[in-house]
């Protein structure tokens, strides 16, 4: 059965050498050979069963029937043309919906938010928050920020900004935190510590990355997620497991003391967004991210 349609390519170099009428003109356009456009119009002339050239001279011109085939392709391409200009312009200020956890949101992105949105402002970028199980595939969201840990998935881009790196807190208004300050880390065998149920192995994962037995840890408070467990820490109830990234403010600003530093795990923070997409925002964003943390880690 014949196709409904000739080959697109054809019709191209069809439409462009009718326009000019010119094969060699058309050639150069389409930055392609001579022979190159003779053999997709000779294609096209042979599918449709009628010559569509004609020569004159030394040049060639249109048959009736090449001149109703060029009319007719002009306006399909010039309106393909229209309708791909408008896709890319709508896309261009189409809003970039970033997804991520609030504790990251909240303590590490919109503190910088203002410097993002000066240095991209094309970006258009709009935020939303999760504190459950983040779905990089949720349809509207464009990219998802967030800690996670490889193998990557293949229908997925996954940038990675910079590698986890956790540690105990505490505020200075803790109540045992004079006794806590200069000693070694299991020191901490005493503490009931504060944990949250989103992040069970925190504990653990920086215990056997301290050299420590993660067996002689003590659970105190827990907390659903990792924003009331940083807000308990600051608020002078216990000492809590952090990533560096979300308590860097703080400690900064004398909120919170990290007196045993921070530890390497084998989660990286993340940007993921489909592999199907178009990754020029993507990819800017997650340069101005990297730059970013990799400033603020050194």
């Amino acid at each position: 059965m014949s196709r409904d349609l000739p080959s697109l390519n054809a019709l191209r170099a069809f439409e462009v050498a009718a326009q000019l009428e010119s094969v060699s003109q058309a050639a150069e356009q389409l930055n392609v050979t001579h022979g190159a456009v003779s053999r997709q119009i000779r294609t096209l002339e042979e599918e449709l069963g009628v010559s569509l050239f004609e020569k004159v001279g030394r040049g060639v011109q249109l048959t009736p029937a090449g001149r109703r085939l060029r009319d007719a392709s002009r306006d399909a391409f010039d309106g393909l043309r229209s309708a791909c200009a408008d896709i890319r312009q709508a896309q261009a200020h189409a809003p970039f919906l970033l997804a991520c956890p609030g504790s990251l949101l909240a303590r590490w992105f919109i503190p910088r938010l203002d410097r993002l949105n000066s240095e991209l402002p094309g970006l258009n970028l709009h935020l939303s928050a999760s504190e459950g199980e983040m779905d990089p595939r949720k349809p509207g969201v464009s990219a998802t920020l967030l800690f996670a840990e490889p193998p990557w998935p293949a229908d997925m881009q996954v940038y990675e900004l910079a590698k986890e790196r956790i540690g105990p807190v505490f505020s200075p208004r803790y109540a045992g935190a004079a006794a806590l300050l200069d000693q070694p880390a299991d020191k901490l065998f005493t503490e009931a510590l504060l944990h949250t149920h989103s992040r069970e192995q925190a504990w653990p994962d920086w215990a056997r990355a301290s050299g420590l037995d993660p067996a002689e840890l003590h659970q105190g408070q827990g907390f659903e997620h990792l924003y009331y467990l940083l807000e308990a820490a600051l608020a002078g109830l216990g000492v809590a497991i952090a990533p560096q990234q979300l308590v860097a403010d703080d400690i900064a600003a004398g909120r919170l003391l990290a007196p045993w530093g921070f530890v390497g795990t084998s989660n990286c923070l993340t940007l993921w967004t489909s592999a199907r997409a178009s990754q020029t925002q993507s990819a800017r964003l997650a340069d101005w991210l990297r730059v970013n943390l990799q400033a603020e880690a050194d």
